[in-house]
């Protein structure tokens, strides 16, 4: 997605102040962590619809289990009318289907807050797209039953650990998240990814994939299923991954779901330097949680005046759509600020400023990318 006119070139960013880049692995992915893996896509490099599997970002909170295939299997237990366990090769007759996902970390852009926050110094690019295919959650559970009761859906992780924050749990715990019964549709259990088996930094055998929701959602490694009666309240639901509500005058604590509608510049890149008087072409990817993107602007002026860029594509519910922006940069060298921002169908207008009550995670206000024209 670079520009057509003219040629560009990247300044180092560590030359001019910017977040480190970090360490690259041989796939290309930048390393935030190497154990456990967390790796980011180079959202620079962006023009692919569907991220390629080795350049899709990884976020681990624990590290990877050794998983034996021949024994593995899903167990659904808790408010069914019969628990059942399905094998990978069961899974796999069952109706499949295919669905465009865009997933993206809730810490995605943390490195840009100030001052700064702790947690993996997520970039631009835990963020990336690709075709998963699997068995919906809702059939699965149509095995087994749902009691009238059920409300929420414990989704499982084999990854176990310690968290490394307190307050915690006393020893070792497995990941796992819930999602409500009315968010069953959107749910998927995955064992291919862009056509071809899941690999196992992203979940083998089997992983969820929660269209619309932040990624913490999607449980790779999955093991069990297991509805209750109540809404959930494990450590990634109430501890990490939740930021404080207003309910009655009162602070609660609220889990992180829905991802918010935004958009991001993939080129320009931070610190690119372009032509001086050439058409440069803007180009980036926005994504929102239910709700469809309906329009992305661009300020070259640091967010004084908007224009409205091109959308390109389809909209897909829950996968980014791609848009560009043909951009006459000025006649004289100098530094210009771009902004983009995005709007989707219910409304909802990306911020300009940033919410503070999300603490490290939900960065999703409009972020200045500085580019010198020369």
């Amino acid at each position: 997605m670079a520009g057509k006119a003219g040629k560009s070139r990247i300044i180092r960013p560590s030359a001019l102040g910017a977040p480190s880049l970090g360490s690259r692995t041989a796939l290309g992915q930048i390393s935030r962590r190497k154990e456990p893996e967390n790796f980011e896509f180079s959202f620079p490099t962006l023009n692919e619809y569907l991220t390629p599997n080795e350049q899709f970002y990884v976020r681990s909170h624990f590290s990877k289990p050794a998983i034996k295939l021949k024994s593995w299997r899903l167990r659904v237990e808790g408010a069914v009318e019969k628990e059942v366990a399905f094998s990978l090769g069961q899974l796999m007759k069952m109706p499949a289907e295919k669905r465009a996902v865009t997933l993206e970390c809730a810490g995605n852009g943390r490195v840009f807050l100030a001052p700064k926050v702790a947690g993996d110094p997520w970039e631009l690019g835990a963020v990336s797209n690709a075709e998963w295919t699997g068995v919906r959650l809702a059939d699965v559970l149509a095995q087994a039953g749902l009691k009238s009761e059920a409300v929420e859906i414990i989704l499982v992780g084999a990854d176990e650990g310690e968290p490394d924050d307190p307050p915690k749990p006393p020893g070792k715990i497995h990941y796992a998240r819930g999602v409500p019964v009315s968010k069953l549709d959107d749910v998927l259990l995955a064992y291919e990814m862009n056509g071809e088996a899941l690999p196992d930094s992203h979940g083998a055998p089997l992983r969820a994939v929660v269209g619309g929701w932040y990624g913490m959602a999607s449980v790779k490694w999955l093991t069990r299923v297991v509805v209750i009666n109540r809404p959930f309240r494990g450590y990634f639901q109430s501890v990490d991954y939740s930021y404080w509500e207003e309910e009655a005058g009162m602070p609660i604590r609220v889990p992180i779901t829905e991802m918010k509608v935004k958009a991001q510049i993939s080129r320009p890149a931070l610190h690119e330097v372009v032509p001086a008087g050439s058409d440069y072409r803007i180009a980036g990817a926005a994504w929102s949680g239910d709700s469809d993107v309906a329009k992305v602007e661009i300020s070259t002026d640091g967010g004084k005046s908007y224009a409205k860029a091109k959308l390109l594509g389809e909209a897909v519910r829950h996968a980014w759509r791609f848009w560009e922006y043909f951009w006459k940069t000025p006649a004289s060298p100098g530094t210009c600020t771009l902004m983009a921002r995005a709007t989707d169908s219910a409304g909802i207008e990306q911020p300009a400023e940033r919410e503070k009550k999300y603490g490290n995670y939900v960065i999703w206000h409009t972020l200045p990318v500085e580019v010198h024209v020369g």
